[in-house]
């Protein structure tokens, strides 16, 4: 019975929407957005429909003339545009800016079924099918009119690149199966040597969560990489799982690793709180069991912790779908510092401390939120700012861009790096704009 529903699904999307799908099965949110946010959330009872909530925005890109909506005091202009679906960005000390172009790389085994079929056609409707640039590309802004004139194809050839990081004259980038190395001096343009592996990192042909961050600590003698992964909620089997769904500690002059912290579904931005030795991370958390579940997160990580995935989730949550279950491993748990609000796919994360857009966004986290797919209504879509008190969150988010979805509900963009420029902007890729924004105070 189930299969055949599956099938009638498929039929369903097709016909109704072809190539450009909008569709709406599951179940609808019962609590309002901001319920999924700060640091006790609410969580209801988990409702797992025979069909997965899909609402999918389609991504049309943004209409000649239109832009982000920023918020009063603020303001926002292209920084780049006409980019091939910029993901992450890096600020390097002499003001360029790296962009990752890059997408998912071939991963068969984790399309395939009707469930494969289903994620395909979605990305499809996203925007997110288009073939990996693989390239990493450096924005100049030679006369500082707050728009990047200047555009050199850093690296190319790489396998879906996303994280990256500068260590004196190490230039490392996080593909999707390696971590690399490359020699940069300030002023390259371009880099033509082959990078030098430090170490591989978890591929294959089912790498479902392909994107693999890397930051280095405040003195540059260790590096962390995000891997997240390999399913939704552990049914590809755990030994799929081995070294994901983790952040990893590596040191760069030997490539030796360990698990630095675990249970972490899909991390992705990564900084330092400033002035310590504290690293915050963003987690997406897992899909199928309603609108208003799970909340994704922002939360410092404590060196050995497991934060609960896939047995539970925000805290000791059991979730039921993993078998066996491990209540062991779910008594270990630790909870997240801050909700960010349920589907919402935040992936971008940078403190403020650096930016100069007025005393508002002083001290805090700027987020930046994918936008979901798994929630009726949606959620996400934005530019967020959350307030700190010292080395804690202490407020709910405010919204810093807007606009991302257009009246019919369609992604005009989807914001997903976020860097601090050399000139305190505050810099966002929109890969479905294909436009890197910049945002200032006015």
């Amino acid at each position: 019975m189930r299969v055949l529903r599956w099938i009638g699904i498929v039929l369903l999307l097709i016909v109704a929407a072809g190539a450009a799908l909008i569709w709406t099965a599951g179940d609808t949110a019962k609590y309002p957005a901001t319920a999924g946010y700060g640091p006790n959330p609410t969580l209801p009872a988990p409702n797992p429909t025979l069909l997965p909530t899909m609402n999918q925005a389609s991504g049309t890109g943004w209409p000649s003339g239109k832009k982000p909506l920023a918020a009063i005091g603020l303001q926002v202009n292209a920084f780049a545009a006409k980019l091939d679906h910029p993901r992450w960005l890096y600020a390097l000390p002499n003001g360029d800016i790296l962009v990752a172009e890059t997408n998912s790389p071939p991963k068969p085994d984790d399309m395939k079924g009707v469930r494969g079929f289903v994620a395909g056609l979605l990305m499809k409707a996203a925007g997110a099918d288009i073939k990996s640039a693989n390239r990493i590309t450096l924005l100049r802004d030679t006369d500082g009119d707050g728009v990047a004139d200047k555009s050199y194809p850093l690296i190319e050839g790489l396998n879906s690149p996303f994280g990256m990081a500068l260590v004196g004259n190490d230039l490392y980038i996080a593909d999707t199966d390696a971590l690399l190395r490359f020699p940069y001096h300030a002023g390259d343009t371009h880099i033509a040597a082959k990078g030098e592996k430090v170490c591989d990192l978890p591929g294959g042909t089912i790498n479902h969560h392909w994107t693999k961050n890397v930051i280095a600590s405040p003195d540059g003698s260790k590096l962390f990489v995000t891997v997240g992964s390999n399913s939704n909620v552990g049914e590809n089997g755990m030994v799929a799982e081995e070294g994901r769904a983790a952040i990893w500690e590596v040191d760069p002059k030997t490539g030796k690793h360990r698990i630095y912290a675990s249970g972490l579904r899909n991390p992705n931005g990564m900084d330092f709180l400033p002035g310590t030795n504290t690293l915050w991370v963003t987690v997406n958390e897992r899909d199928e069991i309603g609108s208003d579940l799970v909340p994704d997160y922002m939360t410092s990580v404590k060196d050995g912790a497991f934060y609960g995935w896939p047995y539970s989730y925000y805290g000791q949550h059991v979730d039921s779908r993993p078998q066996p279950q491990r209540p062991d491993l779910v008594a270990k748990a630790i909870k997240p510092d801050y909700a960010l609000g349920a589907h919402t796919a935040s992936l971008g994360l940078v403190f403020s401390d650096k930016a100069q857009l007025g005393p508002a966004y002083g001290h805090g986290i700027f987020i930046g939120q994918h936008g979901s797919w798994n929630r009726n209504p949606r959620a996400g879509y934005r530019v967020i700012f959350i307030p700190f008190d010292g080395a804690q969150p202490s407020g709910m988010p405010v919204d810093v861009l807007t606009g991302f979805l257009d009246q019919d509900g369609n992604a005009r963009g989807r914001p997903v790096g976020l860097a601090i420029a050399g000139d305190g902007a505050l810099l966002v890729a929109d890969d479905v704009g294909n436009t890197v924004w910049r945002v200032t105070a006015k």
